[in-house]
This record gives C-alpha cells, sequence and structure tokens, in this order.
C-alpha cells in the first residue's frame, strides 16, 4: 500500500501545480505585447488580472470597447467611464501601432477575464 500512495501523492501534487501554474499564465500578455507595456509604462498603473492605480486589463476587456475605441481613450482618457479610479494621463507619446497592438490584446481578455 506504501509504495503505491506515495507515488500517487506525488502525481495528484504534480497535476496540481501543473494547473494552477497554466490557470496562472492564461492572461499573462505575450511576450511582444509584455514588451510594448513596459515600454510605454502601462504596467506602472495596469496589471492584467488587478486593479492597480488603474483597472485591471481584464476589466477594460469585459467593458467590450472595440480596438480602436481603447486607442481613443489611451489618447484622450475619459474619466467618466471609470469612476472610482484617478483620471488616467492622456499617453500621447505612445505610437499608434503599439497601441493598437495592445488594445487587441485587451479585447481579446474579454473570453477568459475572471469573474468577480
Amino acid at each position: 500500500m506504501k509504495k503505491t500512495l506515495f507515488p500517487m501523492v506525488g502525481l495528484l501534487a504534480a497535476l496540481f501545480i501543473g494547473t494552477e501554474a497554466s490557470a496562472q499564465s492564461k492572461n499573462d500578455p505575450p511576450a511582444e505585447i509584455q514588451a510594448l507595456l513596459q515600454k510605454n509604462i502601462c504596467l506602472t498603473c495596469h496589471k492584467v488580472n488587478e486593479r492597480l492605480v488603474g483597472p485591471a486589463y481584464t476589466d477594460v476587456a469585459k467593458k467590450k470597447y472595440k480596438p480602436e475605441q481603447i486607442v481613443a481613450l489611451i489618447y484622450k482618457p475619459e474619466p467618466s467611464h471609470w469612476p472610482g479610479y484617478p483620471p488616467m494621463a492622456p499617453m500621447t507619446q505612445v505610437p499608434k501601432d503599439e497601441a493598437m497592438k495592445i488594445a487587441k490584446w485587451i479585447v481579446s481578455l474579454n473570453g477568459t477575464a475572471k469573474k468577480k
């Protein structure tokens, strides 16, 4: 019994850890997006799944904005869209093509956003 119990416990632990790791990385940005978020200082105020200074990217995705709307909001934020958060500064230094890549990634999170 002991000879089979320990390997089974080890296998179950490995499965649990693997499941946790894959669930945790489900919404992690692809490397290209992560680099753009860092370059354009987005991560100073935003995280993927948690509120920081600004809303989580998954919460932005729940608003069902189109990528073009997100790009417009990057350049000209609308504080009325996010009551309870400090107003976002206009991020006019972000190149439009990079803003669009980020926006498309945010929109893609809508199907994987955590429910509260």
